[in-house]
C-alpha cells in the first residue's frame, strides 16, 4: 500500500490566490481515480526552501492525500505535468511512501 501526497500552492508567484474550483477539480479527479481522498485545507501548511542558494522562499500549501495498492509512476508523472501547468509551477511536489494498514 502507498500513501501519495500532493503539495499544492494556494497562490501563484504574484501571490494571487488560485480559484477554489482548481482544488475542487483535483479533489474530484483523485476521488474518481482512487476511490477516496483526504485534503488538509483548514490551516495552510507553509513550505520554505532556498532556490539556488538565494533568499528563502515561502509558500502556503494545501496537502491532498490518496492511498493506493499500486504506485503507477507513469500515471503520476503525467498527472504531475498537468498540475504544474494548471497551477503555473515549475515543479510541484508529489511524494509517495510505502505504508502498512494496522
Amino acid at each position: 500500500m502507498y500513501l501519495i501526497q500532493l503539495l499544492l500552492p494556494l497562490h501563484d508567484n504574484e501571490r494571487n490566490p488560485f480559484p477554489q474550483e482548481q482544488y475542487t477539480t483535483v479533489r474530484s479527479e483523485l476521488t474518481e481515480h482512487f476511490g477516496g481522498i483526504t485534503v488538509y485545507t483548514r490551516a495552510p501548511a507553509v513550505g520554505l526552501w532556498k532556490p539556488n542558494g538565494s533568499a528563502p522562499s515561502v509558500e502556503d500549501i494545501v496537502i491532498f492525500e490518496v492511498m493506493s495498492d499500486d504506485l503507477d509512476e507513469n500515471w503520476w508523472r503525467d498527472y504531475k505535468r498537468q498540475l504544474e501547468e494548471r497551477f503555473r509551477q515549475e515543479m510541484l511536489v508529489i511524494r509517495a511512501q510505502e505504508t502498512r494498514m494496522l
